[in-house]
């Protein structure tokens, strides 16, 4: 499972131009997830993420976490994560997980998140999907 975390200010996700998924202050996930991936990875990077503190405190510390500052969570799939770029100029993404288990995972992800007490709001998976968020920072976090 790989995951790019970006703190934001806000942040939503448009399919078809409707909006699907916004959030204020807090973290925007894009979820690639692996051939491998498991609901065990699941669980220990959701609880990573909730967990991460990297906001900052009243002192400019980088030192509270998701819950601290009461954020909200915006997970878009995103199996593009898995590009393999190694040889030529197109991609494979052959480590891409299959999409009915990427889905299943997915879905897994973020309803564990919503088990820990989060607001995750979410985009939808397979979807053409146009993201748009205030990184705030900026701070990305890349999870594996």
């Amino acid at each position: 499972m790989r995951i790019v975390l970006q703190r934001v200010n806000s942040a939503s996700v448009t399919v078809e131009g409707n909006i699907c998924g916004k959030i204020g202050k807090g973290y925007l996930v894009l979820l690639g997830v692996g051939q491998r991936d498991s609901e065990e990875d699941c669980r220990r990077l959701a609880d990573k993420i909730i967990n991460l503190r990297i906001f900052s405190d009243e002192n400019d510390k980088i030192n509270l976490s998701l819950g601290d500052v009461d954020g909200d969570l915006l997970v878009v799939s995103q199996f593009t994560l898995y590009a393999d770029c190694r040889k030529g100029n197109r991609p494979n993404f052959i480590q891409a997980g299959k999409p009915d288990e990427a889905e299943r995972l997915y879905n897994y992800f973020t309803e564990y998140c919503r088990s820990k007490g989060k607001h995750v709001e979410t985009g939808i998976f397979g979807a053409d999907m146009k993201v748009n968020l205030e990184n705030d920072g900026p701070f990305t976090v890349v999870l594996e």
